[in-house]
């Protein structure tokens, strides 16, 4: 009998993938993915998982972050190991390779990563030829997709980046996620900003408008975030119709997580957990709960997830936890986070939303 999956990673592939440059054994996990949708089909979901947002149905609330898979490769193998959804890309609207090599390491020690990635992407013609295929083969995870303007976009034309994108991909995702928080893309963070903010946002809701039925629109928010910036953003977000937000993308405050490094970029992993179950129950808070959100950050276990959820998350995202323990470890979420449930009550994981978040507070005048 072959081994459990869970047993075979941790006991042969992951010190054979740690063997190798992290970016190259990134590449070879994604052509893995193919050959394990083939011989791996998931159990069904059980319906305490499920959750509805934006009208669309999600079998379960884990979902690949944005990062994994850039140029939409191995889809089939992410809805193989159980995602409820994948968010793909960053796409930008023309090919580009990203910043120089090396720009990915490991930090073992922390379980964590840093990227100074730079937003390698095939361009968006070749995400849109993908997704059709996609679309083609009827498969059931729900898709995202992460949109980036390219590096040497103009300030004054990023917005048209962004419009160009969900005009030609838009239609072939399920939701869109508007990427303004890598620290890898000079000046991209300062569209963060909420003066700059909402005149970027308007152009892009009103494309979105256009495709039918409309996709919702969420942005793309950095832990970094002082919270009267946070506050503004929130507000900046909700006057003008954005549909949710995602937080958060990585850190290049590594002090302030507990980790020192020499490698440029952003540190992704667990020291993020802290931070973003904090920035999660923030913005709950702020937008008293109507605003959507997708929690990402430090999620390598069932109780990480479930900590996210409680303070506000309606879905959630991994991408540095399935490094370090490999595909079991969506299986082994959802078995935990049903085993949560139960031990707190609760009948779905709708109920556990923003549970353990502080009701929201009056602003002082």
């Amino acid at each position: 009998m072959a081994p459990p999956i869970e047993t075979s990673y941790h006991r042969i592939l992951r010190p054979l993938l740690f063997l190798l440059d992290p970016e190259r054994a990134h590449r070879l996990t994604l052509a893995m993915m193919g050959p394990l949708a083939m011989v791996r089909k998931p159990a069904p979901d059980p319906p305490a998982l499920a959750t509805a947002l934006w009208g669309i149905r999600f079998s379960n609330p884990i979902g690949l972050a944005a990062g994994m898979d850039k140029d939409i490769r191995a889809v089939a193998g992410w809805q193989a190991v159980g995602f409820g959804f994948a968010e793909l890309g960053t796409v930008t609207p023309l090919a580009q390779p990203g910043n120089p090599r090396p720009r990915l390491w490991r930090l073992p020690e922390h379980r964590a990563l840093v990227n100074r990635l730079g937003f390698p992407s095939a361009g968006m013609e070749a995400a849109a030829r993908r997704l059709q295929r996609l679309r083609r083969r009827g498969l059931k995870i729900r898709l995202g997709l992460n949109l980036g303007p390219n590096k040497d976009t103009p300030q004054e034309r990023v917005a048209s980046d962004y419009v160009a994108l969900v005009a030609r991909l838009g239609a072939m995702a399920d939701f869109i996620v508007i990427n303004v928080s890598s620290p890898n893309t000079p000046g991209l963070r300062d569209w963060q900003s909420p003066a700059r903010l909402a005149p970027l946002m308007r152009p892009i809701l009103a494309e979105a408008i256009k495709l039918t039925p409309r996709r919702p629109v969420l942005v793309k928010l950095a832990p970094d975030l002082n919270s009267p910036v946070l506050a503004s953003v929130c507000e900046a977000v909700t006057v003008n119709g954005v549909d949710g937000l995602v937080a958060c993308n990585t850190t290049t405050a590594r002090e302030a997580v507990g980790v020192q490094t020499e490698h440029e970029g952003g540190l992704s992993g667990a020291p993020l957990k802290t931070r973003a179950r904090a920035m999660v129950a923030e913005i709950r808070r702020r937008t008293g709960g109507r605003m959507p959100i997708i929690g990402v950050g430090g999620v390598f276990s069932a109780e990480d997830a479930y900590g996210l959820i409680c303070a506000g998350a309606n879905l959630v995202e991994l991408y540095t936890g399935l490094v370090y323990e490999g595909p079991d470890l969506v299986r082994q979420i959802k078995e935990g986070l049903l085993e949560l449930l139960e031990r707190d009550g609760l009948s779905s994981i709708a109920e556990a939303v923003g549970s353990a978040a502080p009701a929201k507070e009056s602003e002082p005048s």
